[in-house]
């Protein structure tokens, strides 16, 4: 990685916005080549499903790929045709893509990602956000966008004490966004990125004019809580409601094993910092749909993500060693913040519910979780990683979603 100094005007050098490009060594290359070729491999389940984890031959199939085909320079390349910077926030480098529109009154708009991810989940919409005339939309759609790295995510510096938890990250893209100069903005969020975006929402800076959400924290707290203990769901749930809460607790029970291992013990996951198997295996096994939807096409079918989005997104995190300190997130959060449940969010809410989401939030609970409800739309395709997976789709929810907020700014 290189990068050089340009500090604004109207700061000195703790403001300091310095551009940034991607330059991974050749030699860096080839060791990541070099171990997953020499990856020890156990024997293959005992079972005929997933109901294990992620499947021998789906991880053998990754691994041939990567070790032989898989051509890095490609997405670097994609990356250093971007607009790349680092500023430091809070004593901590916070690197981010900064693309202006051309269009004069575009609405500034900051996105972020999640867990196991990267900016990588957001570079199809770039220019469909920022160009919008070139893909369908008009001048009106258009967004000046901001995507940065997650403290200890990519190529953001790793935070080396505690604090940088969501709602911590959430004041910091506040400053992030008033250092470029945004007087109004709006925010959105999927995954970890939601929970940050909700806790924009509940701080309610006000420079910031609303949110989007692909993951609404929309559970009231006493469902949420019955779904965590594995009661039987209220009989007072309407059929959405209760469809919810059934996809929630399946959550709890079968799907989030890697939260848990992160929120308690993110230390002891030295394996997948020495791994680049190991490491590929562990963000694969996210969710029962969205790896349903990530082994597919290593059994050579096609559609959505391609094997290239994944192993982008996985050699990101191999390069940048962010496997424990992305991991941390979560430990930072243990018991504060949950992932699902309403937080108190004051502002405007556009909400996108995509079939394949960890859950199909209802709009009552999206009603209650959010006074100010402004858009809610219930698409046809699409799951947890939206904007990387259904970009199309995703884009057409934002310039939606966002349209009434545009005159107040």
């Amino acid at each position: 990685m290189t990068q050089t100094s340009a500090t604004q005007s109207s700061g000195g050098q703790a403001t300091a916005i310095r551009p940034f490009h991607v330059n991974i060594p050749e030699a860096e290359l080839a060791e990541l080549r070099r171990r997953i070729i020499a990856t020890k491999w156990p024997e293959r389940e005992t079972v005929t499903d997933a109901s294990q984890g992620v499947q021998l031959a789906t991880i053998q199939a990754l691994a041939r790929y990567w070790g032989t085909e898989y051509d890095w320079r490609k997405v670097e390349a994609r990356l250093n045709a971007l607009p790349q910077f680092i500023t430091e926030i809070d004593g901590l480098d916070i690197h981010f893509i900064h693309v202006r529109s051309k269009h004069e009154n575009a609405l500034p708009l900051i996105v972020t990602h999640g867990w196991p991810g990267s900016i990588i989940e957001q570079m199809k919409i770039v220019d469909p956000l920022t160009n919008p005339t070139a893909h369908g939309g008009s001048a009106s759609d258009a967004f000046h966008l901001v995507i940065p790295s997650m403290p200890g995510y990519g190529f953001s510096g790793k935070p080396a004490t505690t604090g940088w938890d969501a709602p911590h990250i959430a004041r910091a893209w506040v400053v992030l966004m008033k250092r470029l100069g945004y007087t109004k903005f709006v925010a959105q969020g999927g995954d970890w990125g939601a929970v940050i975006t909700d806790q924009m929402g509940v701080q309610a800076a006000p420079e910031l004019l609303g949110i989007h959400t692909n993951m609404p924290g929309i559970f009231p707290v006493e469902i949420d809580q019955a779904a965590f203990s594995g009661a039987p769901a209220p009989s007072s749930l309407s059929a959405d409601e209760k469809v919810a809460y059934e996809a929630l607790q399946f959550e709890y029970q079968k799907g989030i094993a890697y939260g848990y291992q992160m929120g308690l013990r993110p230390q002891t996951l030295y394996g997948i910092a020495d791994s680049p198997v190991g490491l590929a295996a562990y963000f694969l096994d996210h969710d029962a749909r969205s790896y349903e939807l990530i082994s597919r096409v290593f059994a050579g079918k096609s559609e959505g993500l391609t094997r290239d989005d994944i192993l982008d997104n996985i050699t990101i995190a191999w390069l940048t060693n962010t496997a424990l300190s992305g991991a941390r997130l979560y430990w930072e959060n243990w018991g504060k913040l949950g992932f699902f449940n309403a937080k108190g969010v004051s502002i405007p809410v556009a909400v996108s519910v995509f079939p394949d989401e960890l859950y199909a939030a209802p709009r009552s609970w999206a009603e209650r979780a959010y006074p100010k409800l402004i858009h809610y739309n219930r698409l046809a395709k699409g799951g947890h990683f939206a904007a990387w997976e259904q970009p199309e789709l995703f884009v057409a929810e934002l310039r939606e979603g966002f349209r009434s907020l545009r005159e107040a700014h």
